[in-house]
This record gives C-alpha cells, structure tokens and sequence, in this order.
C-alpha cells in the first residue's frame, strides 16, 4: 500500500516538474506568433489532428498566438475520384483545370477550413476561418498565376496554380489579438479575382514572413531532419544554417527533405526566428517541441550572432 501511495506521489511530483519546465517556455513565447502548417497524412488521421488541435487551443489558452495555415490533397483527390476526374501532376504539383479548381475550393477552402475552425472551438479555443466562399469574403491570401519551366527551357502550364505574392496582415493580427487563431487555407487570388490553388508550405512561409513569426512548425511524417534517414533516432535536434548546407552538399539531407529544408533556410533570411519540422502522428508533439527542452523534432536556425 505505502509503496503504491509513493509511486503515484512521484508521478504526481514529475507532472509538476514537466509544468515547472514549461513554464519558462510560456513566459518566452508569450505574445510571439506561431505559424502551423498542417498537411499530410495528419489531416488524415483523425486522432493526430485532435490531438494538434488540442496543442493549438492550449497554446492561445497561455499567451501564444498560433496561426494554422493547411492543405488537403489526399481530400482533394477524393473528391475529385468521386467526380470522376483524373487527377494530372506536372513536376509534383496537381494541374488544376476549372473542374478542378471548383473542388479545391469547395473541399479545402469550405469543408476542411471550416472544419478545422469548428473543431478548435469545440476544444474550447476561438477560430475564425479566412476563405471566401460564401458571402463573406475573410481571404487574406492575394496572388498570381505561376508556369513552370520544363528540362527543355518551355513552360508549362499548371492552370489555376499561384504563388502568394502578399498577406493581409492586418486582419490576421487583429484576430491574433483578440484571441482568435486565424485559419487559413491554401488558395490565394489575384487582383482581378481569379483564384489559385497554391502549395501549401509555401503559403506557410509567406504567411511566417508576413507576420515576422517566432515560430514556423511543418507537421512532417518523420521526426526531422536525420543523421541517417532510416534512423529515428539519429535525429539531429538543432540545425543552423550553416550545418544545413553542409549536410545537403554531404548527401546526409537527401530527396523530399531537400526542398523542405532550402525553403526552410530561404524563410530564415527573410526574418523568421526558427523553424521546426516534427511528426505530426505523435501525441501532442506540438506542445513537445515548443514547451520542453530537449523538444520531439528538428529546430533549424539562424546563425548565431557573432560576439
């Protein structure tokens, strides 16, 4: 029985320990803008987005400002199977004719936009969800037309895929400050009213930009950045710039984490402080990464200030 009673006072004792550590963390990034891009197989899995949307609520709930910017492909695709509509990639992106455009506006920027707003509030937070579909047009995200270009110099056509070329940050500072987690999806239009399907972490980082986050999170379906890909626990926890390039010329930073970790450093130059790519599946790996010491992911960083 005493032995029972001592082991539950011990647990009681490292609950308190782990808010004791938090606690410094919160007092740090009180006031400071996290930006959390969800996509993937996260938006997939009922529990792993729960559990994330949870982490959002509780950080709104101790003084940071989080914003969710999000994707849906694997929805996307869905509906469009349902439709009857082939799906066509040129270099990775999904080419996106007037059929498919209608979708990805009905799927990413209704369905899933609202829905995210919804659960976080059924979790307790506030959200507002920044689309325009209906008769309130909450957009924030403004942009143009982009081409490609193919191996042969030629362009290719993607149809109705853009690239965010400005944020209104106004409203999502305004939101931000009244306690709101703005939301935002993935589709930007331009000046004369067409819209664009857009990548989602690129959206992200020009959202980070905009804002001048603390914080830009990618919810990845591996832990980070490894020393070696097939070992979950070669992770390498802190990353500065200058290690990053050293690891994609050495080969240890290899094919899809490429572009990931480039745009990451390309979003560093451009004022945000710090940038981590974490799983996404594993449980409140949010508040993990932000409120612990050791963190669940990769934090990739400027260079340290010289002196």
């Amino acid at each position: 029985m005493q032995a029972a009673i001592e082991k539950a006072e011990q647990a009681a004792i490292e609950k308190a320990d782990t808010l004791i550590e938090a606690m410094g963390w919160i007092r740090e990034f009180r006031d400071k803008v996290t930006v959390i891009k969800l996509g993937g197989s996260v938006m997939e899995d009922e529990d792993a987005l729960r559990h994330l949307l949870v982490d959002i609520v509780f950080m709104e709930t101790v003084g940071m400002r989080p914003i969710v910017v999000h994707g849906g492909g694997a929805a996307i695709s869905r509906a469009m199977a349902e439709a009857g509509i082939e799906p066509n990639f040129v270099q990775g992106r999904r080419y996106t004719d007037d059929a498919t455009l209608s979708i990805v506006e009905k799927v990413l920027a209704g369905q899933i936009n609202e829905g995210i707003a919804t659960q976080i509030e059924a979790f307790g937070g506030r959200a507002m969800p920044l689309n325009f579909v209906g008769d309130t047009d909450n957009n924030v995200l403004y942009g143009e037309r982009i081409a490609l270009t193919g191996d042969g110099g030629e362009q290719l056509d993607l149809g109705h895929v853009g690239q965010v070329t400005r944020v209104d940050r106004d409203i999502i500072d305004n939101l931000c400050y009244a306690g709101q987690v703005p939301v935002i999806p993935s589709m930007c239009v331009d000046d004369d009213g067409n819209k664009y399907n857009v990548n989602a972490d690129t959206a992200a980082m020009a959202v980070a930009q905009a804002v001048g986050a603390e914080k830009l999170v990618f919810l990845s379906d591996v832990n980070g950045v490894r020393q070696d890909k097939d070992d979950p626990n070669s992770l390498i926890h802190t990353l500065t710039s200058s290690k990053a390039k050293e690891l994609i010329a050495s080969g240890v930073i290899a094919s899809g984490m490429i572009p990931k970790v480039e745009a990451c450093l390309a979003t560093l130059e451009k004022g945000v402080r710090k940038i981590h790519i974490i799983d996404g599946r594993l449980r409140h790996s949010l508040l993990l990464e932000v409120y612990t010491n050791t963190g669940v992911g990769t934090e990739i960083i400027g260079e340290p200030a010289a002196g």
